[in-house]
């Protein structure tokens, strides 16, 4: 199945006895799926690449841009204006001959989603907004095709594995399509994506050759500014697919595992009447905090594992941030982890 180059190419691969000749022929067969040839895409691409991987497309519409070039390393400024995808695929034929890529210059839409991903047996997710990721996801559920995730926001990562035989998927984590900030907003450290992206293309090879233990069920969140990383597990829910949006009013004695949205003016109102009840944590990073906050404590979103153990039960605990999507993301690992304590809620203030 292998020419003499390509054997030789792969030999330290092959020595690896979770992989051998018979893992290298797995990546080989392997048809990947990459959606963004971006900060994610382009470490994923490369490594995956590099790796053997025999069969992958790449889905981008963009071009190059010159506030690219601080983090999507396939790219140099004689690139800009180019297509990412051409350009990508360029740059790749020439690192490894032996690996056949197909270029997708499109944009992800509902009318081609599913035509695209049906031709491959692994999609990887490197895109950076939520409309598509919950587009990606219900196309890989309803053609049962395991799913790759990573996500980078200033200096924070997350890498998951969905939809993984049988295992959780992207709306069983994040079932709300709520929009957040994005890199393009709020920044993001040069180095990040090349270390979330790694770790993507580790999951791959992992699920690809059926090694190991793949990131099903688990969230691996990483801070590049603290060197924390942790790791939070969670499970199958029944919304696997996309929710009617239905007007619900939530109130404070429904199930904890119920995620409730804090108004600035109902913290005051209970402040001022029950002094002391409301436990405040601010899960930004510290620089944030120091810039600007309403109280509480800070501990940043990477880190709140280790403290879930210290949250006092007889208070309210109450996460805040300035756009609701990490303390949301703080909420529903405290629901995860069978807090019973008297509530919690998740505010943007």
């Amino acid at each position: 199945m292998f020419e003499q180059q390509e054997r030789k190419r792969y030999s330290r691969q092959i020595l690896l006895p979770e992989m051998g000749l018979i893992g290298q022929e797995k990546l080989k067969a392997a048809k990947v799926l990459v959606v963004g040839a971006g900060g994610l895409g382009c470490p994923v691409l490369q490594y995956l690449v590099a790796a053997g991987v025999g069969n992958i497309g790449i889905v981008d519409d963009d071009i190059v841009d010159i506030t690219n070039l601080h983090r999507q390393i396939l790219y140099s400024a004689a690139d800009i204006g180019k297509s990412k995808v051409l350009t990508a695929i360029e740059k790749l034929n020439v690192q490894n001959p032996f690996v056949r890529l197909t270029p997708h210059q499109v944009r992800l839409q509902e009318d081609n989603v599913k035509e695209i991903i049906a031709d491959y047996d692994l999609v990887i997710d490197g895109s950076d907004n939520f409309p598509t990721r919950y587009l990606v996801n219900d196309a890989c559920v309803e053609l049962y095709k395991p799913l790759i995730f990573g996500s980078i926001l200033r200096f924070e990562g997350q890498v998951s594995v969905f939809n993984y035989k049988g295992g959780p998927t992207y709306r069983c984590l994040f079932p709300d399509a709520e929009e957040g900030d994005n890199c393009a907003e709020a920044g993001v450290i040069g180095i990040l994506p090349g270390m979330i992206g790694t770790y993507m293309a580790n999951e791959a090879i992992k699920v690809i050759c059926e090694i190991g233990e793949p990131l099903s069920g688990k969230l691996l969140v990483m801070n590049a500014l603290t060197n924390r990383t942790n790791i939070f597990e969670f499970s199958r829910s029944e919304q696997i697919a996309p929710a009617q949006k239905t007007e619900k009013t939530v109130s404070r004695n429904e199930p904890q595992s119920e995620l409730r949205e804090m108004k600035y003016e109902e913290f005051e109102r209970i402040e001022a009447s029950y002094p002391g009840q409301i436990h405040l944590v601010d899960v930004r990073e510290y620089n944030e905090f120091e810039a600007d906050n309403f109280g509480g404590i800070n501990i940043p979103l990477s880190e709140i594992p280790d403290i879930l153990p210290t949250l006092p039960p007889n208070k309210t605990i109450v996460f805040y941030c300035q756009t609701g999507k990490r303390s949301a993301q703080a909420a529903k690992l405290l629901a995860q982890s069978g807090f019973d304590g008297a509530g919690f809620w998740a505010a943007n203030w």
